[in-house]
């Protein structure tokens, strides 16, 4: 019985001494630091506990006990970054563009408001390891189709399931605006475009459902699903996503919810917000760009249209992320830091573009609070890279942690690459 007693007793002196060693914080020394803000520190001293930042400095600024510390990694010539955020996706809700049983992200009819993106969200998806590996460690998991697609939820590219993974369970409803053009062929081949005749008509039968959602919201003791999934965009609590392109579509959209009470207005796509740019800017509307890498919007546009939008709209301090919405878009997220660096090439200052992958879509998405930028106090999601992140050439993404874990960045195609490489 004596040695029954003794030999619990040590174990629980093991569990103790392995749990205080858990709970030491992990010192990362000598990298150059992109903060998120526009900061960097040259020679940083990062440390975190759990999940959180406790320390973030210059090394030489601080004296610290290394016995303190579980784990010290030495970095010096590499460059750690907060998580890049991508916005306005589909990722974990499409697998394979081919087989209809794995995409999530359509529902049938024209207003959807009660759809949520959340329970669809799959944590085991082979994509989301391929774009973790750049570095891409949040997304914004985003309905398609119809007028009101439904609800996004912002996700985390980690996870046992979708309760596991999920960083803000219903972040706002996308609604897709009219477009003033209607357009034919495909981006290879693009067509003739026409006037949208029936576009005064849409915008509408868009009008009336959304003064019908406010009464409701005012007046109404009834139990309606639809109505009842958007009054979150009337008390602010959640964002409303106007997806629009061109300069009309633009200002009209943002003055009509701006008017009928919506609190939160976000703009995604946003083509030719340049041309609307007074009312964005009277209405403080924050955009979600379209893929920089695009082709330009008619023949007679530059071929730099999308390339040196970023650093038009940060000349006109508009708060603006990127996002690779469009075709492939679940796959190309990978390159989501590529599209920012080629802004800095056409004009955007590089850590202005950083800020843009980070906290501004940390801000517009409504996690800026614990994510977006590594400052103490905030989840412990970045990732150290060889190289410029924002370079294809050198972006080597060597570790990655979400909210303080180490997630594995081995993937199927890496696998295929050791496999045929020999």
């Amino acid at each position: 019985m004596i040695k029954k007693f003794k030999l619990i007793s040590y174990l629980a002196i093991c569990l103790i001494a392995i749990n205080s060693n858990a709970n030491k914080p992990i010192l990362l020394i000598g990298a150059t630091a992109h903060i998120g803000n526009g900061e960097i520190i040259e020679n940083s001293l990062i440390s975190f506990k759990d999940d959180k930042f406790d320390i973030v400095t210059e090394a030489n600024k601080i004296r610290i006990d290394p016995t303190s510390y579980d784990t010290i990694i030495k970095l010096h010539g590499k460059h750690i970054y907060p998580g890049f955020i991508s916005p306005n996706n589909t990722l974990g809700i499409t697998e394979i563009g081919a087989v209809r049983a794995t995409n999530d992200y359509n529902e049938v009819g024209d207003f959807n408001p009660n759809v949520r993106s959340l329970t669809a969200y799959n944590t085991d998806s082979r994509i989301l390891k391929t774009i973790r590996s750049n570095g891409v460690l949040i997304t914004q998991v985003t309905p398609r189709g119809g007028i009101i697609s439904g609800a996004s939820s912002v996700m985390y590219l980690d996870g046992m399931n979708w309760e596991d993974a999920s960083a803000i369970e219903n972040d706002g409803i996308h609604l897709n605006w009219p477009s003033v053009f209607k357009y034919s062929g495909w981006w290879a081949e693009p067509g003739n475009t026409k006037q949208n005749k029936s576009y005064e008509a849409d915008v509408e039968k868009i009008k009336q459902y959304f003064k019908k959602a406010y009464a409701y919201f005012k007046f109404s003791e009834k139990i309606d699903l639809q109505m009842k999934s958007l009054e979150n965009i009337f008390n602010g609590s959640s964002n409303l996503y106007i997806h629009a392109n061109y300069a009309k579509e633009i200002r009209e959209s943002i003055r009509f919810f701006s008017k009928i009470g919506v609190k939160n207005i976000i703009l995604v796509g946003g083509k030719d917000a340049i041309n609307a740019i007074n009312i964005i800017k009277e209405y403080e509307v924050p955009i979600i760009l379209i893929r920089t890498h695009s082709l330009p919007s008619s023949e007679d546009s530059p071929i730099d249209e999308f390339y040196n939008l970023p650093s038009k709209l940060y000349e006109e301090d508009i708060t603006f992320c990127f996002s690779y919405s469009g075709d492939m878009e679940a796959m190309g997220s990978r390159n989501l830091p590529f599209t920012a660096g080629t802004a800095v090439a056409y004009g955007l200052d590089k850590e202005s573009a950083i800020t843009a992958l980070t906290l501004n879509a940390a801000k517009i998405l409504g996690i800026s609070e614990k994510e977006g930028s590594i400052e103490e106090g905030k989840n412990a999601t970045f990732f150290i890279s060889n190289g410029d992140a924002l370079d294809m050439k050198t972006n080597q993404v060597e570790a990655a942690y979400i909210k303080g874990e180490e997630i594995d960045l081995y993937n199927h195609q890496k696998e295929l690459y050791e496999k045929y490489r020999k």
